[in-house]
């Protein structure tokens, strides 16, 4: 007899031990539980140890870190009718536990689909060519209405991101021809601008050698025009009565500089210069006779 009360007493012993042990839970940093004493909300417990009364109370765990929610591909038709498959990601974060239970049945379930209903009607008032250079609109576009939509839910939604618009195999091959287009217009603008800027320079330049050359040529007129000056002075001051004699000094210096040969007549008149072979020319036109040598 007393056995089977050993035996029974240990069983018990065990048995409550178990029962005790069963009501240890540990939250971990990244989550929150959700204590309930009966089926009825009791208690929201944050990160560490936590003891629950077995049987009586449960605990519901929730993730509260950054979550994302991968929006599956759908066809969305664009306001100028073309079907484009869009498809999306969102990021987004559980900030009231308790509603995130009890207010909605699933959250992450309804906030997919909520996103994908929520693109349809943004993109579809938008153009394909709008849509696709507006991305950051749209993703701002989608994030505010969800954010909005959601706070029931007890989730904050941190940001949208949009993946993909991608348009229908030939209208994407258009687009790519217009863009092709588009890149030879810049690329000739810039040539014709280059070319343009190379000639206005060449111009410029050819304005300023012209103004040089003018510029030289009347410095060396005014030259010139200072010498005759002088030597009229010259002559009116010192050769007045003698201005055969001065021609002869004239062409005697010219010849001397050309290299010509000067030839004295017999008779002692005035020498003339031999130029060529058969070309004489006499210094004076009034004395003595010029003879070809």
């Amino acid at each position: 007899m007393g056995t089977i009360i050993n035996i029974a007493i240990t069983v018990i012993g065990i048995f409550t031990l178990i029962v005790i042990l069963s009501g240890i839970r540990i939250v971990r940093p990244i989550e929150e539980g959700i204590v309930e004493r009966l089926g009825k909300y009791r208690a929201t417990k944050t990160a560490g140890f936590r003891y629950i009364i077995p049987v009586i109370e449960t605990m519901r765990k929730v993730n509260i870190t950054e979550r994302m929610v991968d929006i599956e591909p759908q066809t969305v038709i664009t306001k100028d009718n073309l079907n484009a498959q869009v498809d999306a990601v969102v990021y987004f974060k559980v900030k009231d536990t308790k509603a995130s239970l009890y207010q909605v049945d699933n959250h992450v379930l309804q906030l997919s689909s909520l996103a994908r209903t929520t693109l349809r009607a943004v993109i579809g008032k938008m153009s394909l060519s709008e849509a696709n250079e507006e991305r950051d609109r749209i993703n701002t576009r989608v994030e505010e209405i969800l954010d909005k939509e959601t706070k029931s839910y007890g989730v904050e939604v941190l940001r949208v991101e949009i993946q993909r618009i991608q348009p229908p195999r030939d209208v994407q091959e258009t687009m790519n021809e217009v863009v092709k287009a588009e890149r030879k217009r810049i690329a000739s603008s810039e040539i014709a601008n280059a070319l343009e800027i190379e000639a206005d320079g060449q111009r410029r330049a050819e304005i300023k050698n012209a103004e040089g050359f003018k510029q030289a040529r009347i410095l060396e007129a005014q030259g010139k025009a200072e010498s005759i000056k002088l030597e009229n002075e010259a002559l009116l001051k010192w050769f007045r009565d003698n201005a055969i004699d001065y021609k002869k000094l004239e062409t005697t210096r010219d010849s001397l500089i050309n290299n010509s040969k000067v030839v004295l007549t017999s008779d002692g008149v005035d020498p003339v210069i031999v130029l060529g072979e058969d070309k004489i020319t006499p210094l004076t036109t009034k004395r003595g006779e010029v003879k070809k040598r």
